[in-house]
């Protein structure tokens, strides 16, 4: 009985080592600087299948394929931007977390730039309309009344 137990335990455990040792990814590279490359591009990609996530770290089949292309690409020597193009061509501009600029893009990359001068050109004209209301003098007549409010609140 104890023998049993042993063995359901051991397959258990082997299936399980299986599990975890089927998702790991290793990929051999001849150079530290061609291995970070691999992971800046890998992490720079969107997977087309999973909501705003790198391909770098998703589990989906098409991740898969997309990081094992991307190895490739690298092994065959084509630089970043060629592996990039390559990318877009095949699964479209959404890959990419940094969409390219273009005239269809102007509006995504202006529209911060622009309301951050909007909002400059605001302060700057609030903070005039306050100089210019604190630096208007009181008419003599504006200062009697003042004193005479002040003086009835005073008898009061």
């Amino acid at each position: 009985m104890a023998l049993m137990r042993t063995m359901a335990a051991l397959l258990l455990l082997f299936i399980a080592f299986g599990a975890v040792a089927g998702g790991i990814e290793l990929r051999e590279f001849d150079d530290p600087v061609m291995e970070k490359r691999y992971h800046d591009l890998t992490a720079s990609m969107r997977c087309p299948l999973c909501e705003n996530q790198a391909i770098d770290d998703s589990d989906a089949p098409i991740s898969a394929d997309m990081r094992d292309r991307v190895y490739q690409l690298l092994q065959d020597g084509q630089s970043d931007i060629e592996i990039i193009n390559h990318m877009v061509q095949r699964f479209g501009e959404y890959i990419l977390y940094n969409p390219r600029l273009e005239s269809r893009t102007y509006l995504l990359w202006g529209l911060p730039i622009g309301l951050v001068l909007l909002g400059a050109i605001v302060v700057v004209l609030m903070i005039r309309a306050r100089r210019n209301a604190s630096a208007k003098a009181l008419s003599p007549e504006e200062r009697q009344r003042i004193e005479a409010l002040t003086n009835r609140k005073r008898s009061s």
